[in-house]
């Protein structure tokens, strides 16, 4: 037992003096399953910035050549939120400062799941949608302008 403190007295001197600062993973509380999809469903972060709105089923490529683009344009629109659109009216949409729409049918659905008052407030960027992404370097390039465009917007309205 002694050797043991000894040790981890010893390891934290060590690291001290190297300079690093260890962490401590936290234990996660896990919740009930049926809790965790309501709750997802229903709850937003209050402070969400950007909104990537996708359409239905995107295959894996698509998906991963957009998390690629919006990694290249910093945190800020890479931990943005992602959600589906689809066709209902109870499409449910966070309220935020930008919107980043994928294809033209998501930003008719988008329309429809906002109110008027905070579409006209929110900064709303149209691309093309993933699949042509993956087919068009013309589309590329509207994406690159359409990411550098929600960039500036972002960086003007936190000033």
């Amino acid at each position: 037992m002694n050797a043991l403190v000894a040790s981890a007295a010893h390891r934290k001197r060590v690291l001290h003096a190297l300079g690093v600062v260890p962490w401590r993973r936290r234990a996660a509380v896990m919740a009930p399953a049926e809790q965790v999809a309501a709750s997802a469903a229903t709850e937003w972060p209050s402070s969400a910035s950007v909104v990537v709105v996708l359409p239905p089923r995107c295959a894996v490529r698509e998906l991963d050549l957009l998390g690629r683009a919006l990694c290249a344009f910093g945190p800020q629109l890479a931990r943005a939120a992602r959600i589906e659109a689809n066709d209902s009216e109870t499409m449910a949409v966070p309220h935020a400062q930008a919107y980043l729409v994928f294809g033209q049918a998501q930003a008719h659905a988008l329309g429809r799941a906002l109110p008027a008052d905070i579409m006209r407030d929110a900064h709303i960027v149209l691309a093309d949608a993933p699949s042509e992404l993956l087919e068009q370097a013309a589309s590329k390039r509207r994406l690159w302008h359409a990411l550098r465009s929600m960039r500036r917007a972002l960086a003007v309205r936190q000033v």
